[in-house]
């Protein structure tokens, strides 16, 4: 299995989860190896088998070298996890600039198709794989647009809802089941990323549930949706957002 992402919050959470599930798991990280590698070693102290490998997803030739060394170290890959993404700094949309979207569409984007151009060229039968399974992690701002913070987001996230329905459509008979998870408000690094750190507290009233989630409540969203329990599933978005 590939989580793009997987040193920190949802990433992480999924590849523990995925290890203790049998997987093994190669995990992306941008810049964080500490946190990559705490991860891989206490999967590795749990009798399991992971690798970490830096790599930005914006980058073709990193996502191509990403992938080659996930073959190399772990075998033929069965799995995706769509999870690398990034946020930047609380903005109205007449205060952005080309070079802030142009960052969050490659990486939010680009980097989700090219990682599963790359998973399907392994997985797909019609190439010689077995299938597989693709989860691509999206956001609940998808739906709500983040108006006066992160309009620029949202907007990124729901373009990989889009992608969901279309490549779904496109590798059903290859074999590859592509489904998408939502988080809500999480409790992640990405809200200090943002700019405020206490930013699910502002909004815990407007949760339903009136709480934030765990990383470890999407992780089970996302390994499911993996799983053969979800066979019949592809072209699914599931919210996990407490209700919102």
């Amino acid at each position: 299995m590939m989580v793009t992402g997987g040193g920190r919050g949802i990433g992480a959470a999924t590849a523990r989860l995925a290890a203790q599930r049998g997987y093994a798991v190669c995990l992306s990280y941008l810049r964080d190896r500490a946190s990559a590698e705490a991860v891989v070693q206490e999967i590795l102290d749990a009798g399991g088998r992971a690798l970490a490998v830096g790599g930005d997803v914006a980058d073709e030739s990193d996502v191509v070298r990403l992938f080659r060394e996930c073959d190399r170290a772990l075998g033929p890959l069965t799995a995706l996890v769509n999870n690398a993404g990034t946020v930047l700094r609380q903005s109205r949309v007449e205060a952005m600039d080309a070079a802030r979207l142009q960052r969050m569409f490659a990486t939010n984007v680009i980097g989700p198709f090219l990682c599963a151009r790359e998973a399907i060229r392994r997985m797909s039968t019609k190439h010689g794989g077995k299938g597989g399974a693709i989860v691509n992690i999206s956001s609940g701002a998808a739906r709500l647009g983040s108006p006066g913070e992160y309009v620029d987001y949202a907007a990124s996230k729901g373009a990989l809802d889009t992608m969901t329905i279309g490549l779904a459509k496109e590798v059903a008979e290859d074999g590859i089941r592509v489904n998408c998870v939502r988080p809500g408000f999480v409790h992640t690094e990405i809200h200090a990323a943002g700019g405020e750190p206490e930013r699910i507290e502002r909004l815990r009233d407007s949760i339903p549930m009136k709480r934030g989630g765990d990383p470890a409540e999407v992780a089970r969203a996302v390994l499911w949706l993996l799983s053969d329990e979800a066979s019949y599933s592809t072209g699914a978005i599931l919210d996990v957002t407490g209700g919102r």
